[in-house]
């Protein structure tokens, strides 16, 4: 009742400030009520405009965040992300995980994932090491996530086995594409 009250004052005031001012009636009387509405979307508005110059633009890196990651806080950055969807998530040890840092989804069809926080382009190595390392971990599906971006040769073998890439450009687009990898496999247990 008091924000109300408020707006009901701001419209009054605004009313006759514009009649003082040499405004004709009618038109002081539509910026009495114009400004209180005005003046009570202005703070969703401000909000929202904060909001959108916080999100990149198309030529901006969305990955640039990740840049001051350790790699293991990124591997729990793509973990977060994949329990967002829904989907188990399994962090495999430092070491002897067989190139496999995340197993994510539910037996039969699991998501083998090889984290990489990198300053430079990812090449075959990661790729070979988690595609080897899937089937040791009973993973049926396989892909390589980085803060930045992959090598040309990365990027044939992957296609070659089938290993699913997300470069830091993509890194907005990682939820929905566990969600896509992992959402036919949640359906057949």
């Amino acid at each position: 009742m008091t924000r109300f009250k408020l707006y009901a004052a701001i419209g009054v005031a605004a009313a006759v400030t514009a009649h003082l001012s040499g405004m004709d009636l009618p038109r002081s009387a539509g910026t009495g009520i114009v400004a209180p509405v005005i003046l009570a979307a202005t703070p969703r508005f401000v909000i929202g405009l904060l909001r959108g110059a916080r999100t990149p633009g198309s030529g901006e890196r969305p990955g640039a965040a990740q840049q001051d990651m350790s790699g293991t806080e990124f591997e729990d950055f793509v973990a977060r992300i994949a329990r967002g969807c829904g989907a188990p998530v399994i962090m495999t040890p430092l070491t002897g995980d067989w190139g496999v840092d995340l197993i994510v989804g539910y037996r039969p069809n699991r998501l083998a994932v090889q984290c990489k926080r990198q300053s430079r382009p990812v090449g075959t190595g990661a790729v070979q090491e988690v595609v080897a390392g899937a089937p040791m971990q009973d993973c049926t599906q396989t892909m390589v996530v980085t803060n930045h971006g992959f090598t040309p040769a990365a990027r044939r073998l992957a296609e070659l086995h089938g290993c699913v890439l997300v470069s830091g450009e993509e890194l907005t687009r990682l939820g929905s594409t566990i969600r896509r990898l992992t959402v036919s496999n949640a359906e057949n247990r």
